[in-house]
């Protein structure tokens, strides 16, 4: 559990089975990622003989939930890992339980039963596609959940009553060590012109956070005849959608179009401020978004490895 000794919880309708984890948001370390484990409470008199199982399953949404058309849904369930709960498999005393299973195991008493989870390391992180302003339902997203439920077995029709589901994310943190500051220059020549035209713009490191103003330095040397009449600097998130159509979508999320012109000859240095927002974005549908849990709000969706 985290220092502030959090514990995130939710119980079934019918009472029967309840969800306690310590926390919601599990680190992909790029070779791998963060365990799961909680505990489950049960209460035997409202089971009433019905075993206990919890899953961890990551889903690719991709229509919303109105949308589903003869019974076929617009999600597909990337990963799916179930286990028994109640009556335990093994035995309580022998098992290794984490800090955080312990303790809540002392606080829930004997009808608590621990379980835990690891993610595979190929998974795709928490992200969703921000749907227009009118759009209603689900949007298109990928998204990590438990479910804990209640059944005569595992494959058995599981009542919404005795079920209780708790949503997780999957989210990547820059690396520790930042690399070279990008820089990329390119010179373009022109029919009737001697002589070229070179643009070089650099960065000032390799790694922004979200909020952070980033800075661009432009050089433009116009040893041409032509003039140039405009320069734009923009910020471009790039979406790979390789679920269902190995698409990609390409989308400015901050623009600086100052008006500046260089003229045959001349030569302009320049620093552009760009400072890429949701809050800008808020109405432009398809953007890419990080994952969030309930109604919080989020980031533009980070950079992934």
């Amino acid at each position: 559990m985290s220092s502030k000794n959090v514990v995130f919880k939710k119980i079934s309708k019918d009472k029967s089975v309840g969800v306690y984890i310590g926390k919601r948001d599990f680190i992909d370390h790029v070779d791998s990622v963060d365990p799961l484990d909680g505990v489950i409470l049960v209460d035997p008199e409202a089971l009433q003989g019905r075993k206990v199982f919890v899953t961890l399953s990551c889903i690719f949404r991709y229509g919303r939930d109105d949308m589903d058309v003869i019974g076929i849904a617009f999600r597909r369930e990337l990963y799916l890992s179930t286990r028994q709960v109640y009556p335990p498999l093994q035995d309580l005393e022998k098992g290794i339980h984490t800090k955080s299973q312990a303790k809540l195991l002392r606080k829930l008493g004997n009808n608590a039963y621990p379980f835990f989870f690891e993610f595979p390391d190929n998974l795709p992180c928490s992200v969703a596609l921000q749907p227009a302003p009118h759009d209603v339902g689900k949007q298109c997203a990928v998204e990590f959940e438990i479910k804990a439920f209640s059944a005569e077995s595992q494959d058995a029709k599981v009542r919404k009553r005795s079920t209780v589901k708790l949503m997780i994310r999957k989210v990547q943190y820059a690396p520790e060590s930042e690399g070279l500051a990008p820089s990329v220059e390119t010179t373009r020549d022109f029919l009737m012109s001697d002589k070229p035209l070179h643009v070089k713009a650099t960065l000032d490191k390799e790694i922004y956070y979200h909020g952070e103003v980033i800075k661009v330095h432009v050089s433009v040397t116009n040893n041409s005849s032509k003039t140039v009449k405009n320069i734009i600097v923009s910020v471009d998130q790039v979406s790979t959608v390789v679920l269902y159509s190995n698409d990609s979508y390409v989308k400015s999320v901050a623009i600086e179009e100052h008006g500046d012109s260089v003229s045959a000859g001349a030569t302009l240095h320049k620093v552009y401020t760009l400072l890429p927002l949701l809050a800008n974005n808020r109405e432009r549908r398809g953007i890419a978004l990080d994952g969030k849990l309930k109604h919080e709000d989020t980031n533009l969706a980070s950079s992934s490895m």
